[in-house]
């Protein structure tokens, strides 16, 4: 089947983009519901969009990011981090990726690469941002082949059980 990857209205696609999150990265109910507020929360921010990945008019993937700004929550969370090692430089004129997920269901088929690729190459910015479980992990291992370096590893968010890394590449991303 055919993934089409396309503008998305993400407070209209909320459940369904966040069903597909739930299944990607393990989440249950209560959380689904803390991070629904988070997204249109998000969507309201100058600059955010997202994207979709549809297959058979299903969604089975989406990213979403935004212009990074200094006094977002994740921004003050990971800029001790970043300055700790002479990289909180980052944290201005960068397009973060606030989340990209893809359904098990269709990873391993491009399908995170095209979405993350298709939303940065829209980015006015110099260069790209984000957070990923501090692992080696598939999604730690695209970013890598797109370009991304870390910046700052083992970061605490205070809600999150496992740390994270902070990577960062410049604008466009690598093609692979």
């Amino acid at each position: 089947m055919d993934v089409v990857i396309g503008p998305l209205d993400l407070p209209a696609h909320v459940d369904e983009a966040l069903a597909v999150q739930a299944v990607a990265f393990g989440l249950g109910p209560d959380e689904v519901a803390v991070r629904r507020q988070i997204v249109l929360r998000h969507m309201q921010y100058p600059g955010a969009r997202a994207l979709g990945a549809t297959a058979g008019g299903r969604l089975v993937g989406f990213v979403y990011g935004m212009p990074n700004d200094r006094t977002h929550w994740w921004s003050t969370v990971v800029e001790p981090y970043l300055r700790a090692r002479g990289h909180d430089d980052w944290l201005d004129d960068s397009f973060v990726i606030t989340e990209l997920h893809v359904h098990p269901s269709h990873q391993n088929r491009g399908v995170g690469r095209a979405l993350i690729t298709t939303i940065t190459d829209g980015a006015t910015e110099p260069r790209s941002i984000l957070s990923a479980i501090d692992t080696d992990s598939p999604a730690r291992g695209l970013y890598h082949t797109l370009g991304y370096q870390d910046l700052a590893r083992q970061v605490l968010f205070p809600s999150a059980p496992k740390p994270y890394a902070v990577m960062g590449a410049p604008l466009p991303l690598r093609r692979k």
